[in-house]
């Protein structure tokens, strides 16, 4: 591991080493610094949760799942789907050639492909539920809910460089380009109707589009 790295305790293993480095030549460093800072937030908000490191969840996985939780917002990773899903598949293409077995990449998969969605994320397995608290920490928590002095230590080794900023602008530029892979009703189809004014169909224009005729008739119960 970088000497720059070494105060943080981030795990060493090689596994964990190549994963940094891979990740580190993918992303910008606002988004590769905030990947970090995910795991170190998620990994204290599980202490206060009574959640130890390799005692009640695998440390290796959760640093994995965190520090490739947006590559899909890479070139390499820019595919035709939701950001997220196209950063986990192209996560467990990258740990499948490291040797890491399907048991092991389907956790990592499920932690990159949930982390937009925090209330599911919650309820799965400490590796997954932690990287969506740490992602949603690192951008909306802020430094008065940390240790005194915690988040000057981070942000000395990982400066934030707008990560907020850069996170939406990478988000949403993708989205424009490919404005499939920003679905209405989620969180990319909003950001994106938040910078175009875009109108979302209501529940009976989807319907109807459907083909199946729901609306065609007049004697569907009232509401409630």
């Amino acid at each position: 591991m970088s000497d720059r790295y070494r105060e943080l305790a981030l795990p060493s293993t090689g596994l964990a080493r190549n994963t940094l480095r891979y990740a580190q030549a993918l992303v910008p460093a606002a988004i590769f610094n905030h990947s970090l800072r995910t795991y170190l937030y998620g990994r204290l908000l599980g202490e206060r949760r009574g959640l130890q490191p390799d005692r009640d969840y695998d440390d290796e996985l959760l640093f994995l799942g965190c520090v490739l939780h947006d590559c899909g917002l890479s070139i390499e990773g820019n595919g035709d789907q939701r950001f997220e899903l196209d950063g986990a598949d192209l996560a467990i293409r990258f740990l499948t050639e490291q040797g890491v077995p399907p048991a092991r990449t389907e956790v990592v998969w499920d932690a990159i492909a949930l982390h937009m969605d925090r209330e599911i994320a919650l309820r799965k397995r400490p590796e997954v539920a932690l990287v969506a608290l740490g992602a949603g920490f690192d951008l909306g928590g802020g430094p008065t809910a940390l240790p005194d002095g915690y988040a000057d230590r981070v942000h000395r080794v990982l400066p934030r460089l707008h990560a907020a900023a850069v996170l939406h602008d990478s988000i949403v530029g993708q989205a424009l380009e490919k404005p499939h892979k920003a679905p209405p009703f989620t969180m990319t189809g909003e950001l994106v109707r938040q910078v175009t004014g875009r109108t979302w169909p209501s529940w009976e224009q989807l319907a109807r589009s459907s083909g199946w005729n729901d609306y065609d008739h007049d004697d569907r119960p009232a509401p409630g």
